[in-house]
């Protein structure tokens, strides 16, 4: 490779020998990616040789689409270098992944109202640009918190909140947009009468109880779940056991045929939010496939059960 007689380069050489414009090297100094060596006589920069191989580095990570700051600190670092990278490059594949997530909602909402009747078009459109790309579920969450027990221990209403707000998934189905949007819409519907919102025995319940009370029926809830996914009808058994001791632990009665009888009436007659969970299906279901038991539908198997129980009685 020619040089000067200083064995230097001037801007124009170090950009022919990198096979890119003098306006990109240009642009890498005036950032203080690639710093000249001296200036001539005349005042034009002037490169060592080296600058070639970072010069060929910052345009590499460029071309992985990492930003200006990123590829400063790893041109500049020296020692822990290959750590740095690892770093830089792991943002970058969590920021694309980020992207391309929103990108295929985006399309799947496209392609929801596309696909709609006319008729059908403008409501559909109001109901899924109400969504951010990729969407939010806050809404989901905030509606539980408002309905939860105030006094609920922190831990314990994660713990909820984590088996009641469904994550979205990643590449989703027109359909699975449709059935966020509607679940968005429903939690931030206002509620009208004068029906409570809440069972009695979680409206009752102080910081113990609620404790206790959710553990208990998340329990009963995955017992139920391996029954319910080979399509057994509703029966007794170690699932309504659990269910069924959780509700007297939290009201400190005994578990007797008495009580599971008040039992049945008063959860017959709780508020339900079966459209909620009906919607969870649908939003974590593939199309097509048969949907995993929710904490609603295994409620509802387990209130059955009781019913079946109590009929032999």
């Amino acid at each position: 490779m020619s040089s000067g007689s200083d064995g230097l380069w001037s801007i124009g050489e170090l950009a022919e020998h990198a096979g890119t414009t003098v306006k990109t090297v240009r642009f890498y100094s005036d950032n203080g990616l690639l710093p000249e060596r001296s200036r001539s006589t005349g005042g034009h920069r002037r490169y060592a040789p080296d600058a070639l191989d970072r010069l060929q580095l910052i345009r590499s990570l460029r071309g992985l689409g990492l930003p200006v700051p990123e590829v400063r600190r790893i041109v500049e670092e020296r020692a822990g270098a290959q750590s740095v990278l690892e770093d830089a490059v792991a943002g970058q594949l969590r920021t694309l992944g980020s992207q391309l997530t929103a990108l295929r909602w985006q399309e799947a909402a496209l392609r929801l109202v596309q696909e709609c009747a006319p008729r059908e078009r403008a409501k559909r459109l109001r109901l899924v640009g109400a969504l951010g790309t990729p969407p939010s579920t806050d809404p989901l969450a905030r509606f539980w918190r408002a309905w939860l027990p105030p006094r609920m221990p922190s831990g314990a209403r994660a713990d909820f909140l984590a088996a009641a707000v469904p994550q979205p998934p990643d590449a989703p189905a027109p359909e699975q947009v449709l059935a966020l949007a509607r679940l968005c819409a429903l939690v931030s519907r206002p509620c009208g009468g004068t029906e409570p919102t809440q069972p009695a025995a979680h409206r009752a319940a102080g910081a113990r109880e609620s404790t206790v009370l959710y553990a208990g029926l998340a329990e009963a809830y995955a017992l139920a779940a391996p029954v319910m996914r080979k399509g057994a009808d509703p029966a007794p058994g170690e699932a309504l056991d659990c269910f069924v001791a959780t509700y007297a632990t939290v009201t400190g009665l005994r578990d007797t045929p008495e009580f599971r009888r008040g039992l049945a009436g008063q959860l017959a007659n709780d508020p339900r939010l079966d459209r909620y969970w009906d919607l969870v299906a649908d939003l974590t279901t593939t199309p097509g496939a048969v949907p995993d038991p929710t904490p609603g539908t295994a409620h509802d198997w387990l209130l059955a059960a009781l019913d079946a129980e109590l009929a032999t009685l």
